[in-house]
């Protein structure tokens, strides 16, 4: 992406010209994936799925929020791993609100949080939340992730010969793999990858967390069958939908 988009890599004065324009705020986590994923694949993940949508919607990607709210066991692992950097939920709705304060003060009125990390977006939309109330509703804020506005049918294709174990368990499997051999190759180690069942849904959660109520690799659910093709197609078609969510949104 060029610098042009970036606005840690631009001058105030030019971010200041795309204030008409919209803006992205990528958040993700800093939180064990598996075996052979990077801890931090949520926040790559929403940086690249946030700058592919800029070059689509004519917009600024501001720095990624690294650091997420707490996962369940069983939606990413809970605090069993090292390198796992959990916030408290107030850490997670107070920058996220003090950032999309800045943004309106600066003038932008078109922006959208771009989330990659499933137990973030209750504390995003609160922040959003407060923020509109305070400013009157003068800008216009979208929030989505990466996997909510997928088509029925791109998930079908996906995973085509394989299982969908259910979002929730996604966690270090097929679809995160699959965008970081997309995006990111240099940072995935196939050959570490625990090709096995993994964990199964529980319709309760309990502390404290225990050591085997996540499975010592790491991953919830079996990563084989993963491409950089099906990652090509989730994030196609990701950016496909965001953009037409924010057409209709902002009026463009």
């Amino acid at each position: 992406m060029g610098s042009n988009r970036r606005m840690d890599h631009m001058t105030w004065p030019e971010f200041k010209e795309a204030r008409n324009r919209p803006v992205i705020v990528p958040i993700g986590s800093t939180e064990q994936h598996g075996q052979h994923l990077p801890i931090g694949t949520d926040a790559i993940l929403a940086g690249h799925v946030a700058e592919d949508l800029a070059e689509r919607i004519d917009g600024t990607v501001l720095p990624t929020l690294s650091y997420g709210y707490k996962s369940k066991p069983l939606s990413g692992g809970g605090p069993l791993f090292p390198g796992t950097i959990d916030m408290n939920g107030v850490t997670v709705i107070d920058q996220m609100h003090d950032v999309l304060s800045e943004l309106i003060a600066d003038g932008f009125t078109k922006i959208v949080v771009m989330n990659a990390h499933f137990e973030n977006e209750a504390f995003i939309v609160e922040a959003i939340d407060l923020v509109t109330r305070e400013t009157g509703g003068v800008a216009t804020i979208v929030e989505t992730n990466w996997w909510d506005p997928l088509p029925q049918d791109v998930v079908d294709k996906v995973f085509d010969g394989l299982v969908f174990p259910g979002w929730a368990l996604e966690h270090a499997a097929v679809t995160e793999t699959s965008l970081m051999l997309h995006y990111a190759p240099e940072l995935v180690h196939m050959d570490r990858a625990v090709e096995e069942a993994g964990a199964s849904a529980k319709s309760y959660v309990r502390y404290p967390v225990r050591q085997g109520d996540v499975p010592a690799h790491g991953g919830l659910a079996n990563p084989a069958g993963s491409s950089a093709e099906r990652g090509r197609l989730i994030a196609d078609a990701c950016v496909d939908e965001v953009a037409r969510v924010c057409a209709a949104e902002f009026g463009d």
